[in-house]
Order: structure tokens, then sequence, then C-alpha cells
């Protein structure tokens, strides 16, 4: 394929997938190959549109797996990476924090330790022709921890990380930056807020809400309903990686949020009063909430300084809550109802 191959990890999850349909539509001279191990959250439905397009290939495969990783590198020569591979559901690494372990941390390492190689002679040093190749690591606002009711993460917020899957994304941005700061490797990281949008596997929040409610089962809330979670529709969140990923500076985070802070009994209220509208009942969508017991280390508010990224680089979220959360329910309505 190339130098113009850029390596996609974790592309057949809900960001990853989104984003990929973004980047070959935007720029059909650049290849992508798409690596996902097709575990908890990786669904190739999410990339049917595109699976037989010229210009991506996809392997199944695990970023845990070195030896693969270094063999897709001398094949393809990528000239980038965007690193979206992750485990990434709380509650799943509350039971299961091992996995957690391996695939944020020691995947991450093997990405970034395999492109290094590939790019590098030495500390600081890029081969011929390498110097603008960079490697892109996604992750998420979990790693600051947890807000009171005022105030908002920055990229100088310190790390405070509350769960296994919090925890384990702090250790591979930390990770990343080494690389930056140890070998002069060409790396940003993009640190988002809440995503939602077509595409996010169904155990997440709003699709829980939205399957929930059409199917008449009680719509589950933890504890009090009272967590805050600033809200990115997920294309926004794309505009922003793919503008990070060409114009960000080597070694900077950016934090993308949306501006869209809204609690679960917000978001439940929200949506059911739209399914009331568009797809009316003989009773309201919200008799259907139902509380339950909260999660061990549930934070309390989430919410970005997004600032950085709009002035520095002129990003801005084209969606507001009210607008992308119609758009989430008509696709979902499509999916669960067809």
């Amino acid at each position: 394929m190339g130098k113009s191959t850029i390596l996609v990890t974790g592309g057949a999850g809900f960001i990853g997938s989104n984003y990929i349909n973004y980047f070959l539509d935007r720029y059909p001279q650049k290849n992508i190959v798409n690596i996902d191990n097709l575990t908890y959250a990786g669904d190739l439905s999410n990339l049917r549109s595109i699976e037989n397009h010229k210009n991506y290939t996809f392997i199944k495969g695990d970023i845990c797996n070195k030896e693969l990783i270094e063999k897709l590198f001398l094949k393809y020569q990528f000239e980038g990476v965007i690193h979206f591979a992750a485990e990434s559901h709380v509650d799943n690494s509350i039971t299961n924090p091992s996995a957690f372990i391996d695939t944020n941390i020691t995947g991450t390492f093997n990405l970034i330790d395999v492109a290094k190689v590939h790019w590098m002679t030495s500390p600081f040093k890029f081969r011929e022709g390498k110097e603008n190749n960079r490697f892109h690591h996604i992750s998420t606002d979990e790693v600051y921890g947890s807000l009171g009711e005022i105030g908002l993460f920055t990229e100088e917020t310190p790390y405070a990380p509350n769960s296994p899957y919090s925890a384990s994304k702090a250790s591979s941005d930390l990770i990343v930056r080494s690389y930056f700061h140890t070998y002069g490797m060409n790396v940003v990281t993009t640190n988002c807020s809440n995503n939602y949008g077509p595409k996010q596997h169904d155990e997440k929040l709003i699709p829980t809400i939205i399957k929930k409610a059409i199917s008449g089962e009680n719509i589950p809330i933890y504890g009090d309903g009272k967590n805050i979670r600033d809200w990115l529709y997920v294309v926004d969140h794309c505009k922003g990686i793919d503008l990070v990923y060409k114009t960000g500076k080597a070694g900077e985070t950016y934090n993308i949020g949306g501006r869209n802070e809204r609690n679960n009994l917000t978001i439940v209220d929200s949506i059911c009063s739209i399914l009331d509208k568009i797809r009316p009942s003989s009773k309201s969508y919200k008799e259907q909430i139902t509380f339950v017991k909260d999660r061990p280390g549930h934070d309390f508010r989430y919410a970005i300084d997004a600032s950085k990224i709009e002035k520095e680089l002129g990003w801005k979220a084209d969606e507001d809550f009210e607008s992308g959360i119609k758009k989430t329910i008509d696709w979902y309505l499509a999916k669960y109802i067809n």
C-alpha cells in the first residue's frame, strides 16, 4: 500500500468505526489498515458500508501480539498510527481488571515501541522520510478522576484515576508521553469526554435507555441519577481527532469536549420525551425509569475545558446535545425496530 497508509487500532469499535468512515470519505488518496481483536465492543457490522472499499484493509488481531504488530509495520510501512483500541467498559474493569491491564497498557506499549523502531534510528533521530510520521493516542477524561460541582478538566489537571479502566488509560497516556520526552517521537494524545451517537455498544448508557424504552423494559439508572458527564457527539470527536492528528503540536495533549454537561436523569428524561413524541406508547416512557444500586467508585462529575483545541487548532463542536441526541435516537430506532 505504500507510505500513505495509516494504522487504525480498534477500528471496529464505536469511535474507531465512525472515524474510519469519516477518514475514507475525507481522504480518498490514503489507505487505512484496521486491526481489531473483535472482543467485547468490536463489531464488524459497524464497518459494513466500507468493508469492500479499495483503500481499506481489515485484520483481525490483538495489539498484545507484538510479533503481529511488527509484521504489519514491515508490510505496510505505516506513516501514522491512530490508536483507539482499548477495553473501555468501567463495569467490566471492576470484575475483570486483567484484560484492561493487558490491552490498554501492554498493547499500547507494543504499538508505540514497534513504531519507534520503524520510524527512528536513535533518540531524537528519525529515519529518512519518517520525520512526519505520527502516533496519535486516543484517551479519556476519566484519567483525571472526579470533579465536584464546579470546575473543568484541563490539560494540566493532575491524573487521579478511580477505576481499573481509568488507571489503565492513565498508564497508557504516560507511556506515550515518555516516548516523546525520552526518544523524541512525534506523538499526540487526545482526552475526550463521553461520546454518544451511532454505532455505540448496546450496553452503554444512551443505547441502553433507548433499547429498554422501546422494548417496554425497566430503564436502569445508577444511584440517584445525578452523576454528571460532558457529552460529545461522536462525529464531532472524529473531526477533532483528525485535526489534532494533522496539526497538533508534537508531545502535546488536547482535551476534546462537547460543552454539554448533563446528569443521567436529564439524559433519560430527554430521550423519553423525544420518544414520547416520535414513537408514542400508551404511557410515557419515563414510567419505565428504575433506580439501581450504584457501581463502586462511580465518579460524580466529568467536564472538559476544550479551550486549547478551540483556540490553538480552531476546532468546535457542530452538534449541541439537542441536535445530536435526535440523530442518535433516529439511528437506534432504525437499528432496533428494522
